[in-house]
């Protein structure tokens, strides 16, 4: 049952449940990109990078599913208390995925710019794809965030 102040892309909307999978899709894929076959444990920002989306998959995919469950049985999640707790965990996975998102993009341009190349073509690849993912990844929740955000002044 739709509401006067339900916001398109706040939690429990098809456009939510969207936003949450996309955020896992991408933020699965930066991981994979950045940990299979490759050694990612020499530098501190891919592992960083390894950490948050270790952090973000299990949020946005839990998140993905209440979504789904919201929308199954047509009841949004309109408790402020909860809303407040789902806007900050966005906000503060949102920042911290934008961080290591940038820095692992500036540590690939720096090993790629050395004079002396320190990774293989192969590696240092793989190291932009996975932080273009991150870049995905922080979009869509800093998105989903703001979506909800929005939505907490009205109730």
């Amino acid at each position: 049952m739709a509401t006067d102040n339900q916001v398109p892309g706040s939690v429990g909307t098809s456009a939510s449940l969207s936003l949450r999978l996309g955020q896992t899709i991408f933020s699965s894929a930066s991981l994979l990109f950045m940990s299979l076959g490759v050694e990612f444990y020499s530098y501190t920002s891919f592992c960083y990078l390894v950490t948050i989306m270790g952090l973000v998959i299990p949020w946005s995919f839990t998140m993905a599913i209440v979504d789904g469950y919201s929308v199954l049985v047509k009841c949004p999640i309109r408790q402020p208390g909860v809303l407040l707790i789902i806007v900050v965990g966005d906000w503060v996975l949102s920042i911290l995925t934008l961080a290591a998102a940038c820095s692992t993009a500036s540590v690939v341009d720096l090993l790629l710019r050395a004079e002396n190349p320190y990774c293989p073509p192969k590696f240092c690849s793989r190291y932009q794809i996975s932080a273009a993912m991150a870049f995905l990844t922080w979009f869509l929740s800093m998105a989903s965030s703001l979506f909800n955000l929005w939505l907490l002044p009205s109730l």
